[in-house]
C-alpha cells in the first residue's frame, strides 16, 4: 500500500483519524510521521480559501447585491416592522431597532458574509471547520429556518388568493354579501368588509384551535401553487435563482415608489405619519419589545439562518465584504421605514374616511333625536352637540367615539395589516382593482425573494453532508418541498392563521437568538476574533477596528443574553394568547393556546436549541455509531478533522512546498497525495471517512505519543520512525 502524506493542521482537540501504518518486511508494523511547520493565518497562503473549487458563484457583483436585497428586504419590511411599530410604542419601536441594528445586526452580518467567503462553505461546514464540536450550531440554524420556510410560504399562499381575486371589479372584499332575502349576512354587519373577506371568505375561520375544522381546497391549491414556484425558482441553485432576483428585488422598490407619491397626496397621510413617528416611551420597559426588536433585525437581515453564510460562500476570495454588509445595512434600514412611510400615510388617510363615516353616522343620531338641526352641521356645531351629552345618553343613543387616534391605534391586528386593513384603504382610492393587483405582486416578489434565500441556506447546510451531496440538487429540493407543502396542511385548515402565529412566536424567536448567540461565542471566542479580524484584513483590505472589537466581544453576547433571559421570564409572568375569530360577535377575541399547542410549541424551541449541546456531547466522549452521518460533511470537506496533528509520511523526500495548504481550521483543505494510487482522472482528494476509520484494522501493538503542543516548532524534514 503506497503510503499517503497529509500536510499539517491546526489542531482543535478533536483527535479520531488513526495513524497509517505499513509493514516493514520484518514482521512488525511501523509509523514514519512527519512534523511541519504551522501554516500562516492568511488567505493569501492559498488559491482557495476553502470549500469546493468547483463551488458555484455568482455570475456578477450585481446578481450577488440583488440576491442578498432580495433575501434580505422581504415581507418583515412591509408586513412585519409596520406592525411591530403599531404594537410596541409607534416610533418608540424604532429606538431598540437601531440599536440592534447597529450593535447586533451588522456585527452578525459581517461574521456569517465573512465567514461564508473564507471558507467557501454551508453553515454545517463552516461551524464543522471552526471546531467539530460546533457542529450542531448548523444544525440547529437549518432547523430554525424549516420552520421558518413552513409558514413563510403560507403568506405567499395567502397572496396569492387576493392577487387572484384583486382582478375582479368591484373587488369582494368592498361590499358585504347578502342572503337569500337581501339583507347583509350579519357577520359581515358586525365587523367590516375586508374582516369578513379576511376571516370567512379567505381562512374560513375556526372558533378556535381546538376546533381546527376541514382543510380548504382553495388554500391547499394556493399553497401548491406557491411551492410550484418556489421549487422551480431553487431547483439549480443559484444558477436559477440568480435570474429572477433581477425582478423580485427591484419590483418592490418601483411599487414602493408609486405607493408613496400617491399616498402623500391623500387626505389623512400627514395624520398618520404623526401616530408613527410619535414615540410611547413606556413600551420600553416591556422586554418583549427588545425581543421583538432583536428578531425583526434577524428577520430583516436573515441573520442565523444560514443563507447569508451560503450566499458569502458563492463569492470570490477577494470580495469587499465588508462594504457589503454596510451596503445592505444602509438599505435594509431605509427600505424599514421607507415602507413604514407609506404604509402609516396610507392607514391615515384610511383612518380619516372611517372617522367621517363614524361622524356621519352620529349625526344622524343627533339629528334623528333633535341635537342637531340638520345633516349639514359643521364641524364645530356637531362637538358642541357631543359635549353637551354625557357618557350615559351616549351610551343609549348608541353614539361612537369618533377620533382618528383610536382608529390609529386599531390599524394593526397582526397579519390582517396587509390584508385587512391595507385591503380597506385600497377600497377607497380611485381605480382600486390596479392598485391591488400592484399591492400584491409588490407582496409576492418580496416573499418569494426571502423565500428563495431562506431555502438556499437550507439546502447548501443539507449538502454540507456526504449522503446528501451525492443526490442531484433537483432531487434533495423537490423531496424539501414536498415535505413542505405537506407539513403546510396544517395552516390549510379554519385554525390556519393561529397556527402561523404560533410558529411565528416560538419558531423564529427564541431559536434564532440563540443560535445567533452560539455563531457569535464560536466565531470569536473560539476561533478567534484576532484571527477574524486578520481574515477580514486579508480579503478586503480593512482591519476591523474598535466598534467591531467591543460588538463582538461585549456588547452583542451581553445583550442577547439579557434578552433571552428577561423574555423567558416574561413569557412565564404572561401566558401567550392568540386572537380567535368569533363569528357571532364579528370580532377577535384573545385566547390562551391549549396546553397541547403549547407543548408543540416548546418541542420547536427545543428542536432548534438542543442539537447544538447534542453534537457537543456527542462529539466530545466520541460516540461515532452515532455520530456518523453529522460526521460526514466535516469529513467529506476537511479530509480529516481541523485537530488531526500532523502525521504520516510519504517515502518521496522530494515534493516541494507548492503542495502545501492552509489547515481546514483557516479555510483550506488537508491536502492528500499518494504515490500511484490514483489516476489523473481519479479525485483529487480521497476522504478517510469516519466508516472507514472505524472499519479498518489497528494495531494495538505500536504506541505513539504525539506531542499537542502548538507552540514547539518542528522541522519539515525531522522525522521520526517508530
Amino acid at each position: 500500500m503506497a503510503a499517503t502524506k497529509i500536510i499539517d493542521a491546526p489542531r482543535n482537540g478533536h483527535e479520531m483519524a488513526p495513524l497509517n501504518t505499513r509493514a516493514r518486511g520484518d514482521g512488525t508494523h511501523g509509523v514514519t510521521i512527519v512534523l511541519t511547520a504551522p501554516q500562516r493565518n492568511s488567505v493569501q497562503s492559498v488559491d482557495i480559501p476553502g470549500g469546493d473549487p468547483e463551488r458555484a458563484a455568482w455570475s456578477g457583483k450585481m446578481q450577488f447585491f440583488l440576491s442578498i436585497i432580495g433575501y434580505s428586504v422581504g415581507l418583515g419590511n412591509i408586513w412585519r416592522f409596520p406592525y411591530l411599530c403599531q404594537q410596541n410604542g409607534g416610533g418608540a419601536f424604532l429606538i431598540p431597532f437601531m440599536i440592534m441594528l447597529i450593535l447586533e445586526g451588522i456585527p452578525l452580518f459581517l461574521i456569517e458574509l465573512g465567514m461564508g467567503q473564507r471558507m467557501r462553505l454551508g453553515a454545517l461546514g463552516v461551524w464543522n471547520t471552526i471546531h467539530p464540536w460546533l457542529g450542531g450550531i448548523g444544525i440547529s440554524s437549518c432547523i430554525v429556518t424549516l420552520f421558518v420556510a413552513l409558514y413563510y410560504n403560507v403568506i405567499i399562499t395567502w397572496v396569492f388568493f387576493y392577487l387572484f381575486n384583486s382582478f375582479r371589479y368591484p373587488l369582494p372584499w368592498s361590499s358585504c354579501p347578502t342572503n337569500g332575502t337581501g339583507f347583509v349576512l350579519e357577520e359581515c354587519a358586525k365587523s367590516s368588509e375586508t374582516t369578513y373577506f379576511w376571516y370567512r371568505t379567505t381562512l374560513d375561520a375556526a372558533p378556535s384551535m381546538d376546533e381546527p375544522g376541514g382543510l380548504k381546497w382553495w388554500i391547499v391549491l394556493c399553497l401548491m401553487l406557491s411551492w410550484t414556484i418556489v421549487f422551480f425558482i431553487v431547483m439549480k441553485g443559484i444558477q436559477s435563482s440568480g435570474k429572477v432576483v433581477y425582478f423580485t428585488s427591484l419590483f418592490p422598490y418601483i411599487v414602493l415608489t408609486i405607493f408613496f407619491i400617491r399616498g402623500i397626496t391623500l387626505r389623512g397621510a400627514g395624520a398618520g405619519l404623526m401616530h408613527m413617528y410619535t414615540p410611547k416611551v413606556e413600551k420600553l420597559l416591556e422586554p418583549t419589545v427588545w425581543l421583538d426588536a432583536a428578531t425583526q433585525v434577524f428577520y430583516s437581515f436573515g441573520l442565523a439562518f444560514g443563507s447569508l453564510i451560503a450566499f458569502g460562500s458563492y463569492n470570490t476570495p477577494k470580495n469587499n465584504c465588508v462594504r457589503d454588509v454596510l451596503l445592505v445595512s444602509v438599505c435594509n434600514a431605509v427600505t424599514a421605514i421607507y415602507a413604514s412611510v407609506v404604509i402609516f400615510a396610507i392607514l391615515g388617510f384610511k383612518a380619516t374616511m372611517n372617522v367621517d363615516r363614524c361622524v356621519a353616522s352620529n349625526t344622524e343620531i343627533l339629528v334623528k333625536h333633535s341635537f342637531l338641526e340638520n345633516k349639514n352641521a359643521t364641524t364645530l356645531e356637531y362637538e358642541h352637540a357631543m359635549d353637551r351629552l354625557n357618557d350615559t345618553e351616549k351610551t343609549l343613543f348608541q353614539l361612537s367615539e369618533c377620533t382618528l387616534s383610536k382608529e390609529l391605534d386599531n390599524a394593526a391586528e397582526g397579519t390582517g395589516l396587509a390584508f385587512i386593513v391595507f385591503t380597506q384603504a385600497i377600497v377607497e382610492l380611485p381605480g382600486a382593482p390596479f392598485w391591488a393587483v400592484l399591492f400584491f405582486t409588490m407582496l409576492l416578489s418580496l416573499g418569494l425573494g426571502s423565500q428563495i434565500g431562506i431555502l438556499e441556506g437550507m439546502l447548501c447546510t443539507l449538502f454540507d453532508i456526504d449522503i446528501i451531496k451525492r443526490v442531484k440538487k433537483q432531487h434533495v429540493t423537490g423531496v424539501v418541498c414536498l415535505f413542505c407543502f405537506t407539513v403546510g396542511f396544517i395552516f390549510c385548515t379554519g385554525a390556519g392563521e393561529y397556527w402561523l402565529k404560533m410558529f411565528d412566536s416560538f419558531a423564529g424567536t427564541i431559536g434564532l437568538v440563540v443560535v445567533a448567540l452560539m455563531e457569535m461565542i464560536a466565531v470569536i471566542f473560539i476561533y478567534g476574533h484576532e484571527r477574524f479580524t486578520e481574515d477580514i484584513y486579508q480579503m478586503t483590505g480593512y482591519r476591523p477596528g474598535l466598534y467591531w472589537q467591543l460588538t463582538w466581544r461585549y456588547i452583542g453576547p451581553a445583550i442577547m443574553v439579557c434578552i433571552l433571559a428577561s423574555s423567558v421570564v416574561f413569557m412565564v409572568i404572561r401566558n401567550p394568547t392568540y386572537g380567535a375569530w368569533n363569528a357571532e360577535l364579528g370580532v377577535v377575541e384573545q385566547k390562551e393556546y391549549p396546553s397541547w399547542v403549547m407543548g408543540i410549541a416548546l418541542s420547536m424551541i427545543l428542536a432548534g436549541v438542543l442539537p447544538m449541546p447534542i453534537v457537543f456531547l456527542m462529539r466530545s466522549f466520541q460516540c461515532l455509531k452515532v455520530d456518523l452521518d453529522i460526521h460526514q460533511g466535516s469529513i467529506r470537506r476537511n479530509e480529516t478533522t481541523a485537530s488531526t496533528k500532523e502525521m504520516i509520511d510519504n517515502d518521496d523526500d522530494d515534493d516541494d512546498d507548492e503542495n502545501d495548504f492552509s489547515g481546514p481550521a483557516l479555510g483550506g483543505h488537508v491536502k492528500t497525495q499518494s504515490d500511484g494510487d490514483f489516476s489523473d482522472d481519479d479525485e483529487e482528494d480521497k476522504p478517510m471517512t469516519m466508516r472507514m476509520m472505524m472499519m479498518r484494522p489497528t494495531t494495538t501493538s505500536n504506541v505513539l505519543n504525539v506531542p499537542t503542543s502548538r507552540k514547539q516548532n518542528y522541522s519539515k524534514k525531522d522525522a521520526y520512525d517508530v
